[in-house]
């Protein structure tokens, strides 16, 4: 009960994602935004016309349908809050919703006389760039029936229109305003728009990119594990021989062969113990599940079982207050000691560990007294098989950890200290440690 409550109260704490963070939501700002201008523009127009050119307008049918956009666009963000995101549907709705509303203002303000009806074609090149094919052709047509409305249905204003006074005439000066409008709408929208769309393809990108790497690690763990299945017999048997030779007159008649012997049956089961955790993480019963602890308590731990492991100093500089509780994983203590053995091969003084909060994230940063980072690693940090060290298979710790870190919403940063040797930064959402959440998104 108690672990069902548990994981109830971590499935609470997930954050709920905004709706304006997809691509989807940036391109409904962008018309909500476009909107707002259409509106003040409509409005500003009516009183200018009715006002200053003394051409009688039907007010109050047109402002109601100015009222009804801007509850359209006040009322749209309450309801995509409540779904958590936009769907293409809510795009193409949008789109007619301007499309009703500017076929309403022109039917009330001369209708197909009135010069401002080329703003049509403004809905088109939006439904072009945002909606797929089918949603593309259905605005077209509703478009061009609404355009055909204007045209067979008396408006009840008629506008004068004297085309060969040039610019003097009303009706000429209006096309330039909706050319002019049409011209600076188009180019700042859809500048943005294509931003947008530029950001959703290369985070598409990075997912492709992201999922290659997982099928190679998911290759990497099918060879582990299949060498881990082909190594238990062999160690088995040497374990066995170890521990024969142990008992034999020669050895126990020789104390340093003796202790040979012992430490060779040591370094044989430590290799069975490996090879049985390889097991274990591939999926086999591990007898033991991811822990609450302390966060500063965890770091402690993980410093001096590395120490333990490695026989190597290790300086910890924690900085973590106690009190903070977290979800224990072996993927954390894998990844970080993936950069503390780099750091270890690399630097023939003393490793040291830096553990600190920085909103509400965990930064763990190791820093080491080696030659450093070359260029080509830096601009590639993460990449398998890319390493300092020119022996084939090398570079898959980082590799391995850089993919953990980001499973986790975090992140793994390395520099070249300007006093020699190299500094890693490995940032990890406190959050997700303590609810086991990722900061990966859909791009719905």
């Amino acid at each position: 009960m108690a672990t069902s409550d548990s994981a109830t109260s971590a499935a609470q704490t997930i954050p709920v994602r905004d709706w304006r963070s997809s691509a989807r939501g940036k391109n409904m700002q962008q018309l909500q935004q476009l909107r707002w201008i259409a509106i003040a523009g409509q409005l500003l127009a009516i009183l200018v016309v009715h006002a200053g050119m003394g051409i009688a307008l039907p007010l109050w049918p047109m402002l109601l349908v100015l009222a009804a956009l801007c509850l359209v666009n006040l009322l749209g963000p309450l309801y995509w809050r409540h779904l958590h995101k936009v769907r293409l549907r809510h795009l193409l709705f949008s789109l007619l919703a301007d499309v009703a509303a500017l076929t309403a203002l022109l039917h009330l303000a001369g209708g197909i006389t009135n010069p401002f009806v080329f703003l049509y074609l403004l809905q088109v090149v939006l439904a072009a760039i945002l909606l797929p094919l089918k949603a593309r052709w259905l605005v077209v047509a509703v478009t061009s029936l609404c355009l055909l409305w204007l045209a067979v249905t008396p408006s009840p204003v008629r506008l004068p229109a004297n085309l060969d006074a040039g610019l003097a005439d009303r009706y000429v000066q209006g096309l330039l305003v909706c050319f002019v409008l049409m011209a600076a709408l188009l180019v700042i929208f859809m500048g943005r728009i294509g931003e947008i769309l530029r950001a959703r393809d290369a985070r598409l990108a990075a997912l492709r990119q992201r999922a290659i790497e997982e099928e190679h690690i998911v290759r990497m763990g099918l060879l582990a594990t299949g060498a881990a299945h082909e190594l238990g017999t062999p160690l088995a048997t040497m374990a066995v021989i170890l521990g024969d030779w142990q008992h034999l007159p020669h050895f126990t008649s020789d104390p340093e062969l003796l202790n040979d012997v012992t430490e060779m049956q040591a370094q044989v089961l430590r290799c069975k113990a490996i090879v049985r955790g390889i097991l274990q993480s591939a999926g086999e019963p591990r007898g033991e599940a991811p822990h609450p602890t302390d966060l500063h308590a965890y770091i402690e731990s993980l410093a001096d079982h590395w120490r333990q492991r490695t026989q190597a100093p290790l300086a910890l500089h924690n900085h973590i207050r106690p009190g903070i509780g977290i979800v224990a994983d072996d993927g954390i203590r894998q990844m970080l000691f993936n950069v503390l053995d780099n750091a270890q091969e690399a630097s023939p003084g003393q490793v040291r560990l830096h553990a600190q909060l920085d909103d509400d994230a965990l930064m763990l940063i190791v820093e080491d007294d080696g030659p450093g980072f070359a260029d080509a690693i830096l601009d590639r940090l993460g990449t398998p098989y890319l390493s300092s060290k020119d022996a084939p298979g090398r570079g898959l710790g980082l590799f391995l950890s850089v993919n953990v870190a980001r499973t986790l919403g975090g992140s793994i940063q390395a520099e070249n200290r300007r006093e020699g040797g190299a500094r890693v930064r490995i940032r990890i959402p406190v959050q997700a440690l303590a609810t086991g959440t990722t900061g990966e998104e859909d791009l719905a």
